[in-house]
């Protein structure tokens, strides 16, 4: 007899689901619907469906009378580690890791509906925040990091009213879920460096947490929009365990010491996900071509450090482990055009510059190597009937050669010194339906 899935279970599954390798700045994913092919240039201008929802609610006043929209981006990243003379400390390890980098899926669904001629409500479900980073094992940098996994679900209901010909304000809330995974090599033991043994840590936390957004929508002219949103910071409380286990070897010389047997206790930790600002401009030229851009701003000086703090047992209250990540806030421009092929076919261009909240080597973590970007892409709409429509879209961003120089050998991890050659390509389909 088939096995049935617990409803408990869901919320899990759609939360694994809903994860994938960060192509933006920082670990925030733009992958939101569709717009890829254009950069996300004028995505809180455009209003083309249903996706408006989590760019600019306000836009939903600019949809037929229901719409629904659903897609699937695919994101392939690679970060591959050149040792330049890293310190490895107490804890061994050999090797490079391998590639860090790997595929990440990320699905969303958008519903608007409109309740009159001025009232709209949506639902929408993504992700806006993800990352992975996965080493192969044990490598020199073991002690700072082998795994970090980062994902989160967010379902945001709206509401859009359209002031005027001109005029569209909107709002929703945003219920968010993290879970994050991170994995290393820590070297623990009752004295000496001499019995230390290596052991594998696992931290594991997760949380929900209630956030916002607005936004505006101004017709200027039958051929210009222009739209600001804001979606506002997340506070999380999260909590989750601590689980060491012994991996069957010392990290010093020959050691009598039993090996020890599997500890774990349980942590919390604070962390703010960041708010972001966005203007958009949507400027039709003919019935050929149109023009888009964007200016982005996010507030990634929310995260400087995050602590995670033992809860439970002998070392209550003690540090388990910090992350020094010191981000900065960021700025992201991008430009895009369409051109109308025919009346059924649409060729989207776009380019974007978009910085890292990590602004030099000695911050950079080899759990998050992120660096500045530019975005090339290309994408095709394609609508079968005036009801339908479809976007394919391709990416390709580019980042310089990153170097690190993260020093964490007071608290015995090393000092990882080298360069990532990291690149990323995302593949994005979407489906509308207007009904």
């Amino acid at each position: 007899m088939a096995q049935r899935i617990s409803m408990k279970a869901m919320p899990a599954l759609i939360l694994a689901a809903l994860s994938g390798t960060a192509a933006a700045s920082g670990f925030q994913l733009m992958e939101q619907g569709s717009g890829l092919g254009n950069a996300y240039a004028g995505s809180a201008a455009k209003a083309n469906d249903a996706s408006t929802i989590f760019w600019n609610p306000a836009g939903m006043t600019q949809l037929q009378a229901r719409e629904v929209s659903g897609g699937l981006t695919a994101v392939v990243t690679s970060f591959k580690f050149r040792d330049k003379g890293s310190s490895v400390g107490a804890f061994g390890g050999t090797g490079d890791g391998g590639d860090a980098g790997g595929t990440g899926w990320i699905p969303n669904g958008y519903l608007s509906w409109a309740l009159s001629k001025d009232l709209y409500v949506g639902l929408g479900v993504g992700a806006p925040f993800g990352l992975a980073t996965k080493y192969d094992k044990p490598w020199k940098g073991s002690a700072q990091s082998d795994e970090f996994d980062i994902k989160t679900m967010n379902i945001n209901p709206s509401i859009a009213y359209r002031v005027n010909d001109r005029v569209s304000l909107g709002g929703g809330l945003s219920w968010q879920k993290i879970e994050a995974d991170y994995y290393r090599r820590v070297a623990i033991g009752p004295s000496g460096p001499l019995q230390l043994q290596r052991v594998n840590s696992h931290i594991d936390v997760s949380d929900s947490a209630w956030g916002w957004n607005v936004g505006a929508l101004f017709t200027l002219s039958p051929s210009t929009k222009v739209g600001m949103s804001y979606r506002s910071a997340i506070q999380y409380h999260t909590d989750g365990t601590l689980k060491l286990r012994s991996d069957g070897s010392a990290a010093g010389t020959a050691t009598t010491n039993a090996l020890i047997p599997s500890r774990q206790s349980d942590v919390t930790a604070d962390i703010k996900v960041p708010d972001t600002f966005v203007l958009s401009v949507a400027q039709r030229l003919s019935d050929r071509w149109e023009m888009l851009g964007d200016v982005s701003w996010t507030g990634w000086s929310s995260i400087k450090q995050i602590d995670i703090v033992r809860s439970s047992g002998p070392l209550n209250g003690q540090s388990a482990q910090t992350l020094d990540a010191k981000f900065q806030n960021t700025y992201r421009v991008a430009l895009g055009a369409n051109y109308a092929l025919t009346d059924a076919v649409k060729l989207q261009f776009g380019l974007a510059y978009d910085q890292s909240p990590v602004k030099n080597a000695s911050t950079r973590l080899v759990s998050l190597p992120d660096n500045d970007r530019t975005w090339f892409t290309f994408g095709t709409q394609w609508k079968p009937s005036k009801g339908q429509t479809l976007d394919l879209g391709l990416a390709y961003v580019n980042l310089p050669k990153t170097k690190i120089n993260h020093n964490e050998a007071l608290a015995g991890r090393g000092t990882m010194v080298g360069d990532y050659d990291p690149s990323i390509w995302i593949f994005n389909a979407q489906y509308s339906m207007a009904f």
